[in-house]
């Protein structure tokens, strides 16, 4: 099995890819180390899967360079260096059992049948479907089949994890169940590579991210960086106590100056008010300057995670 290295495992410099006209990833750079979790983030043909399946071998690049444990594109090289868990369920024999199913991928790997037995009810027992081994897999859940996937990937032991929307369609049990099993693979030094359009289920599990949108890399750095590109939306539920009349809007903009902006709904006196607060404001100066006005606010809540937020403006997806 392939030696791990504390240097980078996944190397990609400018990166392009094209389908005739068509642009699906346009000069993309990453530089992965072991024990990495990155999730690749982005909408639907944001070019998520083209990468992935670069780095697997599977497309060739329209121009730049790509290296897997320091070593060029070829299959037979990587088939031992990348393990893919790709996307949908139609990736298995449906007839076959699970425990079957992995012995033919492991043969494909170019095990004989009795190691290919052994690892397979290994990596089996390893994600949890030990039970399940001898069932057909067209009886499986989506969780099982996912956590599948996750077994036909390690049946190498591979360096590096790719992880197409695997979570796709998974109760929230079965894709913590999933995600549990990539975190361990990565803390025995698995350079993962998690692509997904959930923004929400990267928090306390990804490490650094990349964000997709038509082809080009919109940020990249450390997850927790991410929500420093939100627009900092607040839900407010406030109460006019002003002596004077006036249209409520107008009073809340003038407090606010240039601390941010408000959108009062039509009819309404004392209820819901949106804040998009200014770049560096704090929301209790905003909250105080309210107050200051004649203005309680009574609730306060964000509209949507720092996270989905950030995603929504960076890749410029309709915000409701």
């Amino acid at each position: 099995m392939p030696a791990r290295t504390s240097t980078a495992t996944v190397e990609v410099l400018n990166i392009s890819r094209r389908f005739g006209d068509t642009v699906a990833l346009h000069d993309v750079s990453l530089r992965l180390g072991p024990g990495e979790v990155h999730a690749l983030l982005g909408p639907n043909g944001s070019g998520k899967t083209t990468l992935l399946r670069i780095l697997a071998g599977l497309t060739e690049p329209t121009s730049g360079t790509v290296r897997i444990m320091g070593m060029p594109p070829g299959r037979r090289v990587w088939r031992a260096l990348v393990g893919l868990v790709p996307a949908g369920s139609r990736t298995f024999y449906h007839r076959l059992s699970g425990l079957e199913n992995l012995v033919f991928f492991a043969r494909l790997h170019g095990m004989p049948y009795a190691m290919a037995l052994a690892r397979a009810r290994e990596v089996l027992k390893q994600v949890g479907l030990e039970s399940a081994a001898h069932l057909r897999v067209g009886k499986y859940s989506h969780g099982m089949q996912s956590c599948l996937g996750l077994a036909r990937a390690f049946l190498v032991d591979p360096p590096v994890l790719l992880a197409d929307e695997a979570t796709h369609n998974l109760d929230p049990e079965a894709a913590r169940r999933v995600q549990g099993l990539v975190r361990l693979a990565a803390e025995r030094g698995t350079t993962v590579v998690w692509a997904t359009q959930r923004v929400d289920e990267i928090e306390g599990f990804a490490n650094t991210a990349t964000l997709l949108a038509q082809g080009r890399v919109r940020f990249a750095g450390p997850v927790e960086h991410l929500p420093v590109h939100t627009a900092r939306r607040y839900v407010l539920n406030v109460e006019d106590g002003r002596p004077a009349t006036g249209a409520l809007g107008e009073v809340l903009s003038r407090a606010l100056g240039r601390l941010g902006g408000v959108t009062v709904s039509p009819g309404t006196a004392d209820g819901h008010v949106t804040l998009d607060l200014a770049e560096g404001v704090a929301l209790g100066d905003a909250i105080a300057a309210l107050a200051a006005a004649g203005v309680k606010v009574t609730s306060c809540r964000q509209e949507r995670s720092r996270l989905e937020e950030a995603f929504l403006r960076l890749t410029g997806s309709s915000m409701p």
